[in-house]
């Protein structure tokens, strides 16, 4: 069995994650402790008591979602014996990868806390609110007809594909009057299409003045060799140089997030049989059954599924 850790991105978010690890957990706590003082706020109470609006925003949502991962890959660690080197890579959508760095151990749990509440607040001040938009298209949605939209979509400004999240479900992105110019024609093509309800227009090239700050940001701090390998977003193959960490990070920030590719790799050229899914929700889950049927694909969520995990190893 060969294994991956797959951590998942922005709208997997909801009022009350990670309750539960923190009831039940020591090494939770001390993760959500830890990433409440590296950032000066009570993140760990906004998770648990909301309210939704505030859990929402880019610049909590971010840290938040990381925060949760981090604290099921330190419960399964400290409580039921499982290592991330247990893996041999790493994959997360979105701000996802950063989790999957921390849990490898290239980051540290407070660098990385503060590089996603920061990436959260570059990315809101980047484009403003209402300016740009993103759009889900489902259905009859492949990237041939999502490209075929966002070229129609383009006389009236940036729009581009965002996320290939697996065939049926991309994401595309730009300015407003773009992005729904774009909707028509995938509609026309016979997708479905619909405006997402998101503060920013994210992963476009309307992101530069955030990718600016990110490449400033992860300057500064220390990044070392993860313990399992890392298969990035924005090229859908493994990272063997740590040095080109950061620079496919800020490339990111405007770059697309290739996850069915990078599921594809995985489970082929990777030779990946499972993959478990940490953090809030299961979003991730269902997206790699599509894209990878033939692998296994678990998401990890209470210590009942910790305990099957653990034992399957």
């Amino acid at each position: 069995m060969t294994l991956a850790f797959v951590f998942p991105g922005q709208g997997s978010q909801a009022v009350g994650m990670g309750s539960d690890l923190a009831d039940n957990f020591q090494a939770a706590r001390e993760v959500f402790a830890e990433i409440d003082d590296a950032l000066g706020q009570k993140l760990s109470l906004l998770m648990r008591e909301g309210p939704e609006g505030d859990l929402t925003l880019t610049e909590n949502a971010q840290p938040a979602l990381m925060a949760v991962s981090m604290a099921v890959v330190r419960v399964l660690k400290a409580d039921f014996g499982v290592d991330i080197a247990k893996a041999a890579f790493v994959a997360g959508h979105s701000l996802g990868e950063y989790s999957a760095l921390a849990a490898a151990e290239a980051f540290s749990l407070t660098d990385t806390a503060r590089l996603l509440k920061l990436r959260g607040q570059a990315m809101q001040r980047a484009v403003p609110v209402g300016v740009g938009a993103m759009a889900a298209l489902i259905g009859k949605a492949d990237l041939e007809l999502a490209e075929a939209a966002c070229q129609a979509g383009s006389s009236a400004g940036v729009v581009v594909v965002a996320n290939d999240n697996n065939a049926g479900q991309i994401v595309i992105s730009g300015a407003k009057a773009a992005v729904e110019l774009a909707i028509e024609k995938a509609k026309e093509l016979g997708a479905k299409a619909m405006l997402l309800n998101v503060s920013a227009p994210f992963h476009c090239p309307l992101m530069q003045p955030a990718a600016d700050e990110m490449q400033v940001a992860l300057g500064k701090v220390a990044i070392v060799q993860p313990k399992s390998t890392l298969v990035a977003n924005v090229t859908a193959r493994p990272v063997s140089d740590v040095s080109q960490i950061a620079p496919l990070l800020v490339e990111q920030v405007t770059g697309r997030v290739r996850w069915r590719e990078s599921v594809q790799w995985l489970a082929n050229e990777g030779s990946v049989t499972q993959f478990a899914e940490l953090g809030s929700g299961k979003v991730l889950t269902g997206m790699i059954k599509r894209i990878a049927p033939d692998a296994a694909a678990v998401a990890l969520n209470s210590a009942a599924d910790f305990e099957a995990f653990a034992a399957s190893l």
